[in-house]
């Protein structure tokens, strides 16, 4: 039975989605006024990974991940860009969108921008003044009351008498409590703005999830996800309002990723320490980097270095290596093993990735033996490889197009110089045959010499 980590209660709990056989789904997603990092490509990885482990246990999905499409980084970036907030947030949207296909990472059912859904949010503001939860502070914002929600802080399980004192340092005269937070911006000049009751303005940054997420899935729903770092305030301040807007509960489970971290820092645009999925893309193969990004639980902190992807394309190679010369087809006499119920309690047991790769090197070294005896049985085993690594999103190319398949690569030449190699091999000058050798060597090209020919790969 699938168990997953509550961020809320700090348990492993079984999951028991509100309607059987089916999950809500919804996870913040990226504000699109640049370029996404390692760091977003470690959160859309991850609920890619989620999202494929339910459908596969047979689960129906509604997997929803939204785009904030107007917020004062969007305004500043399309100021300094001389350029539209459409034009921008458009741009970036088409740009996040050919990362994430790049990274294997499927589309998810919604992917609502804010914009879109300014109405419901201003139904939701009016539903909390009404309710006393919110107020019209002095300079027009709209403010959410936090003192009004007695359970404010315990998602993230904050001390909210540090956070008020720190709080206080900064404070805006127009709030009633230091820790109150915006649902709605009063107009600035030359702004995007919509007209509401209380005056010209635009949402705040927290209500916008509220208001989607309700819209598609519904007041109540099974999971709530995103990177650690929205767990307070954000989806503290989500809780909250949402709680007070539709008097019920808002989200069974909360889950969050862990950070990627460089030199022991977490990776973000903030810190200035971030790599684009574009730059990381233009040195890593896009499968290697989906390795490497689910190689670690989805919940621990992962350490980005070139070394370590290096490392994970060794092992990704690993598994590559076990599929090649082999036929992949399913043989109905033969038993696999344990190796599938092991895969399939690994994910189940909060989405272990470690462990489900691990049991993947066990599978291949079962298929590395049985070659080397000429068993056939190889390819039953391959065949369940193929089918457990293509449920998180590896393994989906033909080992000898892992190999060699590269831009940078022109597999023509490399053709003609294993021919050349070989006539040069036929006639016994080896030292011409080495020299070509070498010469393959210096592009990243190892040979390998078997009973049934030469094959390249790229290194």
């Amino acid at each position: 039975m699938l168990h997953i980590y509550h961020s809320h209660s700090k348990q492993k709990l079984p999951f028991t989605p509100l309607i059987p056989g089916k999950v809500g789904l919804y996870v913040c997603g990226m504000t699109v006024y640049d370029y996404c990092h390692i760091g977003h490509a470690r959160t859309m990885v991850s609920f890619d990974l989620i999202v494929r482990h339910l459908r596969a246990s047979g689960f129906e999905v509604n997997y929803v991940r939204n785009i904030t499409d107007i917020d004062d980084k969007i305004i500043q970036r399309a100021t300094e860009n001389n350029e539209s907030v459409s034009n921008l947030t458009t741009r970036f949207i088409e740009a996040m969108n050919h990362d994430a296909a790049q990274l294997n990472i499927a589309p998810p059912n919604h992917a609502p921008r804010a914009t879109d859904y300014v109405e419901p949010m201003i139904v939701m503001i009016k539903q909390l003044i009404a309710d006393g939860h919110a107020y019209v502070a002095t300079n027009g914002d709209v403010l959410f009351d936090v003192a009004t929600y007695p359970a404010y802080g315990t998602l993230s399980g904050q001390d909210l008498s540090k956070l008020r004192a720190g709080a206080r340092v900064t404070v805006n005269d127009s709030k009633r409590d230091p820790l109150d937070f915006v649902l709605w911006k009063s107009a600035k000049p030359f702004e995007p703005a919509w007209e509401t009751p209380w005056g010209l303005g635009r949402p705040g940054w927290h209500i916008e999830c509220s208001a989607m997420s309700q819209a598609l899935l519904g007041a109540h729903f099974d999971l709530h996800g995103g990177g650690h770092d929205l767990l307070f305030p954000h989806h503290e301040n989500e809780l909250a309002q949402s709680v007070c807007a539709n008097h019920q509960p808002f989200v069974n489970t909360w889950l969050h990723t862990g950070f990627v971290q460089i030199d022991n820092e977490k990776m973000s645009k903030s810190l200035g320490n971030f790599f684009t999925i574009r730059e990381v893309l233009e040195k890593f193969k896009p499968e290697l980097v989906r390795y490497f990004l689910i190689s670690a639980h989805y919940r621990s902190p992962i350490h980005y270095s070139d070394h370590a992807l290096k490392q994970s394309g060794l092992a990704l190679t690993r598994l590559y290596q076990a599929l090649r010369d082999v036929k992949a087809a399913s043989t109905a006499e033969v038993t696999t093993g344990d190796f599938e119920m092991r895969f399939v309690a690994a994910m189940d047991d909060d989405f272990n990735t470690p462990e489900a790769l691990g049991i993947l090197h066990e599978l291949a070294r079962e298929i590395n033996r049985l070659k080397d005896q000429h068993d056939a049985t190889a390819n039953a085993y391959a065949a369940l490889l193929l089918r457990l690594g293509q449920r998180l999103g590896i393994l989906m190319l033909e080992p000898e197009q892992f190999f060699q398949g590269s831009d940078n690569v022109d597999s023509t030449q490399i053709e003609q110089l294993i021919q050349q190699r070989l006539n040069a091999r036929a006639l016994k000058q080896w030292a011409s045959a080495d020299a070509i050798r070498d010469q393959l060597l210096a592009m990243n090209i190892v040979l390998e010499d078997n009973a049934d020919g030469v094959k390249w790969k790229k290194i």
